[in-house]
């Protein structure tokens, strides 16, 4: 099994066993679908629903009916199994540790992608800082099978010394 990250628990909703996540991943509508497992501090818990509420994803799981049930997941973090998440592209965690080209100069690895309201932004290093928008004016080519990601090389958006 292949866990991935997909939220944290923010706190408890009502007396019936609902949870507030915070979720900013990406395929979070094929992640919180009802019938799907979640885990939760190794716990595997089934989706009975899914509803949004402001900027929560509000969940209720099967066999859970009340507060008391899902108060011990309060702070904690949601996962998911990757092989049984659909989706299609890639994931924020396979761009982690890719080497950055510009042009033919390595400019460092992925380190870190900072969520934004705008758009994700990649944090390369290598030895510097860098970060470069995760869209498509920066990002001409992502190869997961060569772990090489392309940039378009635009004037001041590194370093050049």
């Amino acid at each position: 099994m292949d866990l991935i990250r997909i939220g944290h628990v923010a706190n408890t909703h009502g007396l019936k066993g609902e949870i507030r996540i915070l979720s900013n991943f990406r395929f979070k509508e094929n992640a919180f679908k009802v019938s799907n497992k979640l885990y939760i501090m190794n716990d595997e818990l089934i989706i009975k629903s899914y509803r949004k509420h402001k900027e929560y994803d509000m969940v209720t799981f099967k066999e859970l009916d009340s507060i008391d049930d899902v108060l011990i997941y309060k702070g904690e973090d949601v996962y998911i199994d990757r092989e049984k998440l659909e989706y299609s592209g890639y994931l924020d965690e396979d761009l982690i540790g890719l080497n950055v080209y510009n042009g033919k100069k390595l400019m460092g690895k992925v380190v870190e992608i900072l969520k934004t309201n705008a758009h994700d932004i990649l944090v390369i290093q290598n030895g510097k800082k860098h970060m470069v928008p995760n869209i498509d004016e920066f990002i001409k080519n992502i190869d997961l099978e060569k772990k090489r990601i392309d940039i378009k090389y635009i004037k001041g958006l590194v370093d050049e010394d």
